[in-house]
């Protein structure tokens, strides 16, 4: 699903070298849950950011779904972007001026899909996270897990096979926060791999995998059977 060998990241100021990440090697398969955590400013969303080609890195190879995408021209990027991998954010980036329905449509429409095939895509994502009976509501009109999760049907809708989750749960109270982990947990358990940024550890622990990034280098802690049931 997701190789990288030797993948490293640099950023220079005038003469100043700043090691973001460190080489490192890492492979995800499919159907992988996988937590991302570490203290603020240890190269997290930099490396989420890399595995949603939004980012060059400065050394290495990156294979997605057994392609490398190293030196891929921005329109290939954009195209395996679209075409693979769903992004859900802390902020929900909902439009408020369209109702559930048209947010979730709207990626659709650079897939070139028709319209009766993105009619049925939308309302069987809205279906599988339970807002099929509001897709004539707009965002303001619900509350904040439930934008969350008109969000995470927005990147399910075009079937990707890697979801990258920036804190998905990071502006919401602990109930609803509970509620978008046992959703992701149900879309990975339908065969889709997720990567998930959080600095929430039980959280975390719900994932098959966990990932620490501390200072720019990768480790890989074990997962508790206990914490993911």
């Amino acid at each position: 699903m997701l190789k990288m060998r030797g993948i490293a990241k640099s950023f220079f100021t005038n003469t100043l070298k700043t090691q973001a990440l460190q080489p490192f090697d890492l492979d995800i398969e499919q159907g992988d849950f996988v937590s991302i955590v570490g203290p603020s400013g240890s190269g997290k969303t930099t490396f989420l950011n890399i595995a949603g080609l939004l980012e060059d890195y400065s050394e290495g190879q990156y294979y997605l779904g057994g392609k490398d995408v190293t030196g891929l021209s921005d329109n290939h990027k954009s195209s395996l972007r679209n075409q693979k991998i769903g992004f859900v954010f802390q902020s929900f980036n909902l439009i408020p001026e369209l109702n559930l329905f048209d947010n979730v449509e709207m990626p659709l429409r650079y897939r070139h899909f028709s319209s009766k095939e993105r009619a049925q895509r939308v309302h069987e994502a809205l279906e599988k996270v339970g807002l099929a009976g509001r897709k004539s509501h707009y965002p303001q009109q619900l509350s904040g897990g439930q934008q969350q999760r008109v969000a995470i049907t927005r990147a399910l809708a075009g079937s990707p096979s890697l979801l990258l989750a920036d804190e998905p749960t990071g502006n919401l109270d602990s109930k609803m926060a509970d509620g978008i982990m046992s959703l992701l947990k149900d879309i990975n358990k339908q065969g889709t791999s997720i990567l998930m940024v959080t600095h929430d550890m039980e959280q975390a622990k719900q994932a098959s995998r966990i990932i620490e990034i501390r200072d720019g280098h990768l480790s890989e802690h074990q997962v508790s059977l206990l914490h993911r049931d």
